[in-house]
């Protein structure tokens, strides 16, 4: 993995405060409660400072659902792994990082808003795709030349083909911190035993 520089540091700290606090703002006030003026006196920052990292605040917002993922947490798990670990095995370490309780709940919450505001939902599947981008160069990374690419992407897809139906519920899923109610349709899954059989399946060869 490439060690991030201060300055990088620094510049991913103040997107993601512009990010949370237009995802927050959303959820308090709606989308069309608040402005770009209201993120940035809030965030401490200029509006031109907002310029350099967001072209709108929908845009802002959408980022503001991923803004949780704790890029130093997952570069020291993943150079902890053995030397030895498949591709897969990395996957799945990945996946069960990127994928927290927050972030799925956070997901789950930008996607309903979009359908609120649909101005919205370009932005929620640039953020998915983000995600996927991220989870695919770190993956061609660690893999460093010992594995054909084609595999690498099969991988890749085969997990985030099934997270947006995940996240919209059309997978009788639980999303991590959903309670069983008299709505829940029977033969619900968590997410855990989710993960387990998409994983299994690909252990498998499908």
């Amino acid at each position: 993995m490439i060690k991030r520089t201060l300055r990088h540091l620094k510049k991913e700290a103040t997107e993601k405060a512009l990010a949370s606090i237009a995802f927050e703002l959303t959820l308090e006030h709606g989308l069309d409660g608040f402005t770009v003026e209201d993120i940035v006196q809030k965030a401490g920052y200029s509006r031109r400072t907002f310029a350099n990292y967001f072209t709108c605040k929908e845009e802002a917002v959408a980022r503001g659902a991923t803004s949780v993922q704790n890029t130093a947490e997952l570069e020291h798990l993943l150079t902890e792994l053995p030397e030895h670990a498949s591709l897969l095995d990395v996957l799945y370490q990945l996946i069960k990082m990127q994928l927290t309780t927050e972030l799925i709940g956070r997901l789950h919450q930008l996607l309903l808003l979009s359908k609120t505001y649909p101005v919205l939902e370009p932005h929620y599947l640039g953020a998915m795709h983000q995600m996927q981008t991220q989870a695919q160069e770190t993956l061609l990374d660690l893999s460093d030349g010992k594995y054909d690419e084609i595999y690498t992407y099969l991988l890749l897809n085969s997990i985030y083909g099934t997270i947006n139906p995940l996240i919209d519920g059309r997978l009788n899923v639980l999303l991590p911190g959903q309670p069983v109610t008299d709505d829940t349709k029977e033969g619900a899954v968590t997410f855990d035993q989710f993960l387990e059989t998409v994983f299994d399946h690909l252990r498998k060869g499908f």
